[in-house]
């Protein structure tokens, strides 16, 4: 949607002071603080007070920012349209690293106090500190940023209005998503009582032991399932298999190379009812063809030159289990014949052999090549393939299922930590969002070599940093560079049509507050004395310029004419 805020520049609000700790936007200081550690205050408010207590008290602590930003941005539209002003809310937000927001939709009316709203959210701080600390989630969890875009909208709508999120990425969603309207349209009072404070006293002790039960529960899900990821791909993906453990229809697991493959097909006989009998995985193109055939269904004595003794395949092994062909796209035509045969009759001969033996197994298959385009060109048999892709399912690739990463890394920290006999801190936010932006060709596979080194290369205790992660320097894209009061850091300053100029006052030598006086009192001669006026030309509220005027300096101020 046309957003008309754009042609209004924030970033000569945002002032530093290294010298004195301060920063301020606009008329307001501000606070920078690591992001790490607004995460631990969340922790920390969830582990002592519960799920929904904190969701209350980051949602209004978030509330009154919203309100306070409300007025900041009115101050800095000034005498424009207010509907202006308010559509500057989003990128006061994205302004504050909190959230990359996006309008989707708006409809207000400032004079009937009507309001309807879409937003979109990106690169959630609460969604990471989330997904980090707590897992996956059932429920959305940007409370602090809902609060906000509440109080903001109500300080302009003068009347109580209500955001709600409807995805969110913690959730395994694409994205967050938020809808706003008045709080009486909602008619949900159990969510509107976040809203109101609350006072935590007897039953503190009740909610820390429902809390420490909910975290027992989540650690024995989470180690019956080796599955990592929320997103909405990798449900996909689960859902299927929770449908097929049950039965014994053949699986065919289809996806890149090292999208965790053989995990699924452990997940799938863990929770079949095979669960208690064996579990067989083979390479089929990690085998030599010439083995393949006797390494599956064995061999009797005397079967060929060096065969000395008979020896079980891996059919017979897996009987009542389950069997896991991993790369089945690799099998000679010859083997893919015999495959065929012993699904048929669920009967192995080995090689050598003159009778068949009974095998009772589940056939779980995978491959990272399209079968359907290996059957056109001859390399595999159409009657085996329509036997094998009985119950297909597609494992997503990583850079599908970003938002699981933090969830896979803090995976592999604590495998390789324990491995190493080593503690690090965590992935530092900068490497984090290295890793969020990778290509990831080589999948979960590749992430976590590169946890692995990561953790070999942290200091101890430390954090693991994006030099740590990367064999070759990283370079942030464009669009990640910081935006600060003096420009753009890690990318080159832009460019205008007030270039020469700038560099002709640069090349005099001009003192900047000599600069700063002239130009304070040219205003003041146009206006003829007139504060507000001036300072809306020198983009600056009155009472910046009269608190300006107040300091000491050689400025000529013109007093207004008498009538």
């Amino acid at each position: 949607m046309h957003d008309p805020s754009r042609r209004f520049d924030l970033t000569p609000h945002l002032r530093f002071n290294i010298e004195s700790g301060d920063i301020w936007l606009n008329e307001q200081r501000m606070v920078l603080m690591h992001s790490d550690a607004m995460g631990m205050l969340r922790r920390e408010l969830i582990h002592s007070v519960g799920l929904e207590r904190a969701q209350g008290i980051l949602l209004r602590m978030g509330f009154a920012a919203g309100q306070r930003d409300a007025e900041l941005a009115k101050s800095l539209v000034k005498d424009g349209p207010l509907e202006d002003a308010f559509l500057l809310g989003p990128r006061l937000h994205t302004l504050q690293g909190l959230v990359q927001a996006e309008t989707v939709r708006c409809t207000l009316d400032l004079a009937s106090g009507d309001f309807d709203a879409e937003v979109h959210f990106h690169k959630s701080w609460e969604v990471q500190a989330h997904l980090r600390d707590q897992g996956s989630s059932h429920a959305p969890v940007c409370w602090h940023e809902v609060g906000y875009a509440s109080g903001y909208t109500t300080a302009f709508m003068q009347r109580f209005i209500v955001f709600k999120e409807c995805a969110c990425a913690a959730t395994g969603d694409a994205h967050c998503s938020i809808v706003g309207k008045p709080a009486e349209d909602w008619q949900d009072p159990a969510y509107l009582r976040h809203f109101e404070p609350e006072q935590v006293t007897d039953d503190l002790r009740r909610l820390q032991s429902e809390v420490q039960q909910l975290h027992a529960a989540l650690s024995q899900q989470r180690a019956a399932s080796p599955i990592i990821g929320a997103s909405a791909p990798i449900r996909q993906a689960v859902g299927l298999l929770e449908k097929a453990a049950t039965h014994r229809i053949t699986v065919l697991l289809q996806g890149e190379t090292g999208v965790g493959k053989e995990v699924f097909a452990q997940w799938l006989h863990r929770h079949s009812p095979r669960a208690e009998q064996a579990f067989v995985a083979v390479n089929c193109a990690a085998m030599p063809h010439e083995l393949v055939e006797s390494e599956l269904f064995g061999v009797e004595r005397g079967a060929y030159t060096g065969a000395q003794q008979s020896r079980a395949g891996r059919f017979e092994r897996a009987h009542g289990g389950t069997l896991f062909l991993d790369e089945i796209g690799d099998l000679s035509l010859s083997a893919q014949a015999k495959l065929l045969r012993v699904l048929q009759t669920g009967t192995v001969e080995r090689l050598g052999a003159e009778t068949a033996r009974q095998v009772d197994v589940r056939l779980v298959t995978a491959t990272h090549v399209d079968l359907e385009q290996a059957v056109q060109a001859g390399r595999f048999r159409a009657d085996l393939y329509y036997r094998l892709s009985a119950f297909p399912i597609h494992i997503p690739p990583l850079r599908e299922r970003r938002s699981d990463i933090p969830l896979f890394v803090q995976c592999f920290i604590d495998k390789h930590c324990a491995a190493n006999q080593k503690r690090v801190r965590g992935v530092s936010d900068r490497a984090l969002q290295a890793l969020q932006a990778h290509a990831w060709p080589g999948n979960v596979r590749e992430l976590e070599n590169m946890v692995e080194r990561g953790v070999l290369l942290a200091p101890p205790g430390g954090d693991i940093e994006v030099e740590h992660l990367f064999a070759k320097p990283w370079r942030p894209s464009p669009d990640e560079a910081v935006i600060g009061a003096r420009g753009t850091l890690d990318a080159p300053p832009p460019e205008g049509p007030d270039e020469a100029l700038l560099a002709s006052l640069l090349g005099e030598g001009l003192d900047l507050s000599a600069l700063e006086d002239r130009l304070v009192a040219m205003a003041l001669q146009r206006s003829q004395g007139h504060l507000a006026q001036a300072a809306r030309m020198l983009g600056l509220t009155r009472r910046q310029l009269s608190y300006r005027l107040k300091q000491p300096a050689d400025i000529p101020v013109t007093a207004p004419s008498q009538p």
